[in-house]
């Protein structure tokens, strides 16, 4: 299950997943940023905030995943992933070569700093 909360203030979208991600989480996703996206033109940021990464549930979520990502990467500035994972170094060490996004990897327990760095507010 993927649990989705957009700040509609901030322009910020929260992702958490919780056990391993299905097709329709993704499609649950874009109906809730869709909407704002098109009201607005873009969103500020995605934080992925999880303590490990819980993998897909088959294949086909997987390319739902990657689907996803091809519809809105151009759409958001700034991507954090919070987590405690070893994926998220690797996640911000390639993503750059496939969104335009700013891609950037925080601890678990930085959500307040990843926040503040998608606004730009980063000390």
């Amino acid at each position: 299950m993927l649990t989705v909360e957009l700040d509609q203030t901030t322009g910020i979208a929260l992702l958490e997943p919780d056990g391993e991600l299905s097709e329709s989480d993704f499609a649950n996703a874009a109906k809730i940023i869709d909407p704002y996206i098109e009201a607005t033109g873009e969103l500020n940021g995605i934080i992925i905030h999880v303590q490990s990464f819980p993998g897909w549930e088959s294949f086909a979520s997987l390319v739902q995943h990657l689907k996803f990502v091809k519809a809105h990467h151009s759409k958001v500035s700034h991507v954090a992933f919070v987590t405690d994972s070893p994926i998220a170094g690797f996640a911000e060490s390639i993503a750059g070569h496939f969104v335009s996004a700013e891609v950037k990897a925080f601890e678990f327990k930085d959500l307040t700093a990843a926040k503040s760095w998608i606004l730009g507010r980063e000390d």
